[in-house]
């Protein structure tokens, strides 16, 4: 080096640094960018998203060339700031103590510290345009890396670590929750929660929706004509099941949209009507909602039953209540929006005891548990073990129970008031 001239040595030596700092940076960028959203741009065909998500579906192979050519660029920065100490110290020791501090700073700040740094902050700015470099050289060098990389994969494989499966990064239920609650402003509030509602699908079962039997409403055609004819006058339900003097003497569902031209013609009977009735569709208890709307789309159904390990009917389940889970009831006003839900100027609620405690929680705010009993009902019958007087009160997990009315072995309507602090946070929105 002594024949090269000064400035050149100069030159070279600060293009090696910044160099090094682009391998160094471009490497952090690339590494930690959003694979998602790299994804999402490489299918509306932006190139250098293309060749970026190619690179990194085998990182082995990246890491060992960027290494490689980082090595490289940063082996030469001492010789050349040694050959330029020389140049103008004169004094070996002096050049070689010199070369050897401003090796060390020159390195950590402008090839490391400062390009990564900047790599990880702005990942896409850097890994983008590096992208355009590294498939080039790796398409014509990929064979030495590869070479390279046989022995160092060997050795990862004996730790248990598979390369090509380190490289497939995918996201659990928990994790997706995670990315869509802390979104922010790029998802807007209402789809935010949307999503995290069809992800909660999984969380529940038909039983947290349905109908109970008790409350299903429905045609019974062990009675007159004129009554049948009555009850599908005066329903407000699309869909209606037709029994014979009990739910469990299930016939079928009916639509009475399609009756109603008949109706008016008096051309239907009861055996007209049975014969127009579509076989009933039974749900196993405990299917989860997500499966169950699959379910109703591959069956082409919009209404089933469900049913217990013996047959038993246990409720009513229609394609509309899992929907109402995802986009929420069609009602603006909190206290209107869950059937059976009256609230009180005192800051209580009035309710029936088939309520579900699923709804409670998703429209009102509450924690009321919902590992055990799916119904009002149900949860008072758990903690007071026995059948409550009208009056009774309990509290549970800081809710207070008032019993306000029995009947048929089962409570059929209660005063809720919530936790103080609940209250006063409901009232303070209100304001």
């Amino acid at each position: 080096m002594e024949t090269i001239p000064l400035p050149i040595l100069i030159t070279v030596l600060v293009i090696c640094i910044l160099t090094s700092g682009f391998f160094s940076g471009s490497e952090t960028s690339l590494m930690s960018i959003n694979r998602y959203r790299l994804k999402t741009r490489a299918q509306k065909g932006q190139r250098s998203a293309r060749m970026a998500q190619q690179l990194l579906e085998r990182p082995d192979r990246l890491i060992g060339l960027i290494l490689l050519l980082n090595n490289i660029a940063q082996a030469l920065i001492p010789m050349l700031l040694l050959a330029i100490a020389q140049r103008t110290l004169g004094n070996p020791e002096s050049a070689i103590l010199v070369a050897t501090i401003g090796t060390a700073l020159l390195i950590f700040i402008f090839s490391e510290s400062m390009p990564k740094t900047l790599g990880a902050l702005n990942p896409e700015r850097l890994a983008l345009p590096a992208a355009f470099v590294y498939w080039p050289i790796l398409k014509l060098f990929g064979w030495l890396i590869d070479i390279v990389n046989f022995v160092g994969n060997r050795m990862i494989r004996l730790l248990g670590v598979s390369p090509e499966e380190a490289a497939q990064h995918s996201l659990s239920t928990e994790e997706l929750r995670t990315v869509v609650a802390e979104a922010g402003a790029m998802i807007p509030q209402r789809h935010q929660r949307m999503l995290l509602s069809i992800l909660d699908l999984e969380k529940g079962t038909v039983e947290d929706i349905m109908v109970p039997r008790n409350e299903i409403v429905g045609v019974d055609v062990s009675l007159s004509w004129e009554q049948i004819r009555e009850q599908i006058i005066s329903t407000q339900h699309t869909r209606l099941p037709l029994f014979s003097g009990s739910i469990d003497e299930l016939v079928g569902v009916i639509h009475v949209r399609r009756l109603m031209p008949m109706l008016a013609d008096n051309k239907l009977d009861t055996k007209s009507l049975i014969e127009l009735a579509k076989e009933p569709y039974f749900i196993p208890e405990g299917t989860p909602l997500n499966q169950q709307l699959l379910n109703f789309q591959n069956q082409k159904r919009r209404i089933g039953f469900v049913v217990d390990e013996y047959g038993d009917i246990q409720g009513l389940v229609t394609l509309e209540d899992i929907l109402e889970e995802v986009v929420g009831e069609f009602t603006s006003d909190p206290a209107t929006r869950i059937k059976n839900v009256y609230a009180d100027p005192d800051g209580s609620y009035r309710m029936s005891g088939s309520v579900t405690l699923r709804s409670l929680n998703r429209s009102l705010g509450w924690k009321l548990p919902t590992d055990g009993p799916k119904t009002v009902n149900g949860l008072l019958l758990e903690k007071l073990e026995n059948i409550p007087q009208a009056g009774r009160q309990v509290e549970i997990g800081g809710y207070l129970f008032e019993i306000t009315e029995t009947r048929s072995n089962a409570v059929r309507a209660t005063r809720v008031r919530p936790p103080a602090k609940m209250t006063e946070k409901k009232k303070k929105k209100a304001g």
